[in-house]
């Protein structure tokens, strides 16, 4: 009796060990980093952004995988699934780790207990933005407009519980007003058919729509952040619309399956915070309209946690449902 207490300890300090072992080594092979959504989204751009800087500082090349579907569930459950040495990683995001719990209610991962939070990578505030054929040339404008015509002006999004379905939704509450949601497989082809007019507006991540804006294609009414971007310091706020208070970004971060080993995550983290802190990404990333927030795994963890809790009732409210 006395031998199982003794073989318990020897079992752990053996996985200890091991765990140490692979840290040690850890990389030595390509790293795949899953985004969970189709490419040319805020997802895909970040995600390749930090994965081209990954490569770079751990000497390992850094596949991006993407795998949509869901609202992102698909690609996180591979995640979730896999084994957790630090090779394979998700570019986590609003929607998948915080709005999808609430959507789904048969979700096959859990957020906090199926992931090890890794990095907060950055905050993208949603864009409101238009095709030109539609008069409003700010908020308030679009908000008279659509109640004259309840109904009868549409918004597409990356689909069922996206962060712009959820964004839109949220704005459709705040401000009264009868839209119909078109959603897509993705960002980009939502962004794609608003750009040759088959959709009204769409209220999405900055990095998918800065390059259409800039271009006249399409045209910005208010950002969803507390301040305005720098990227677009002529385009005001929501809340300087006459909506005080209203704040509803997108998040993005790197999580790993649970049970990566911490010595690990903290060679990611380290390496994720010095890739945002160079003056190179943090140049890039402010031209896509996205804000680095380097910080501890810890944080960001506090964060999807919060952020659970927060969009509950948004979900409720709006009925969302999945696909």
């Amino acid at each position: 009796m006395r031998l199982l207490p003794l073989r318990l300890f020897a079992a752990i300090g053996c996985a200890l060990l091991l765990s140490t072992a692979i840290a040690q080594t850890w990389p030595t092979r390509p790293i795949r980093l899953v985004v969970p959504f189709t490419p040319g989204g805020s997802s895909d751009i970040l995600g390749r952004a930090i994965g081209q800087k990954l490569a770079e500082s751990l000497g390992q090349p850094v596949i991006i995988d993407n795998v949509p579907g869901a609202g992102g569930s698909v690609g996180a459950d591979k995640v979730a699934k896999a084994a957790p040495d630090g090779y394979t990683l998700l570019m986590g995001h609003i929607g998948t780790l915080a709005v999808n719990p609430a959507i789904y209610p048969k979700l096959p991962y859990d957020p906090v207990r199926d992931f090890a939070p890794v990095a907060w990578v950055a905050n993208v505030p949603n864009v409101l933005v238009v095709h030109p054929k539609v008069p409003a040339q700010n908020l308030r404008e679009l908000v008279t407009y659509a109640k004259a015509r309840p109904g009868r002006l549409n918004y597409g999004s990356g689909g069922n519980g996206s962060a712009a379905h959820l964004a839109t939704e949220y704005l459709k509450l705040q401000t009264g007003t009868f839209i119909v949601h078109v959603p897509y497989r993705g960002a980009a082809p939502a962004v794609g058919d608003l750009v040759a007019g088959q959709t009204d507006l769409l209220f999405t991540g900055a990095p998918a729509l800065i390059s259409f804006i800039k271009s006249g294609q399409l045209r910005a009414l208010a950002v969803s952040s507390k301040t305005r971007l720098p990227a677009l310091p002529e385009v005001p706020t929501v809340a300087e619309s006459g909506y005080p208070g209203f704040e509803a970004d997108q998040w993005y971060g790197v999580v790993a399956p649970a049970g990566t080993p911490a010595d690990i995550v903290r060679q990611l983290n380290t390496h994720i915070n010095q890739a945002l802190s160079s003056p190179e990404l943090k140049t890039r990333l402010a031209s896509e309209g996205a804000i680095a927030v380097p910080t501890t795994p810890e944080a960001y963890g506090a964060l999807i946690r919060r952020e659970i809790e927060r969009w509950k009732p948004v979900v409720k409210a709006g009925n969302i449902q999945p696909n």
